[in-house]
């Protein structure tokens, strides 16, 4: 999977599987604009061109500044990836007012107002991906993360309400979604234990046996975006190790 000569914009990109999708796309030869609260501390490398913008995705005139920014700097915008997304743990009696609406702003509203941005240069030219990364507990029910679960059920929704919108256009929007996977987030359900012994045990209740890795989501991510997967749209592809399956 070659992006030579493609432009992607990608949130949280600092960390976990955001890094991890920067690093895979970087090596692929895209040219990349990354966005983060956190300032990056180390670009990723490859023959195409990255840059760096620090920015708040929950701010309303953040996505449209990002997509112009990202079409001022390389003229076009082929792929967006909305990786971006917080997890507080709780059920619904333990889930705050602020906990709901950060969460919801966040993993929801934020990749609808950048997609809408993405879509508005995405349609005159006829092409372009969109691919927003939910997870497993956007297609089952998620226990002790109520915000979370609901969040990313409702970014599944969104992602295949605009592939039946833009298909015509010659857009496709898919989703990942990843399980476990071996990244700060999941240390919110360490909780203090041991790291090693919890990712095993964590581990040993899905299919495959472990937990997954923040690459093996990036290479979804990757053949998704690519030309190889051209007749793909509407998807929403499991990166959990079977555990969705049961």
């Amino acid at each position: 999977m070659d992006f030579s000569g493609k432009t992607i914009l990608l949130t949280g990109a600092t960390s976990g599987i955001g890094a991890a999708i920067a690093k895979a796309f970087a090596a692929r030869g895209a040219d990349l604009v990354l966005t983060g609260r956190r300032q990056l501390s180390e670009m990723p490398s490859g023959s195409g061109r990255t840059v760096f913008i620090a920015a708040d995705i929950t701010t309303p005139e953040t996505p449209d500044h990002l997509v112009a920014e990202t079409i001022d700097r390389f003229g076009k915008l082929d792929i967006l990836v909305n990786n971006a997304g917080i997890l507080f743990r709780g059920d619904a009696l333990a889930c705050t007012d602020e906990e709901w609406e950060r969460t919801l702003t966040t993993n929801v509203t934020a990749a609808f107002r950048l997609s809408r941005a993405a879509l508005r240069v995405m349609k005159p030219r006829r092409s372009g991906v969109i691919v927003n990364i939910a997870s497993d507990w956007g297609l089952v029910g998620a226990r002790n993360a109520v915000a979370y679960g609901v969040s990313k059920g409702a970014l599944v929704q969104l992602t295949r309400s605009m592939a039946l919108d833009h298909a015509r256009d010659g857009i496709r929007v898919n989703a990942v979604c990843p399980g476990d996977t071996d990244t700060g987030m999941l240390d919110s359900a360490i909780d203090g234990a041991d790291r090693r012994q919890k990712l095993a045990e964590l581990g040993a209740a899905i299919p495959l046996g472990r937990v997954g890795r923040p690459e093996e989501v990036a290479h979804a991510v990757c053949y998704l975006s690519s030309d190889e997967a051209s007749f793909i749209t509407g998807a929403t592809l499991a990166v959990d190790g079977g555990n969705s399956a049961g």
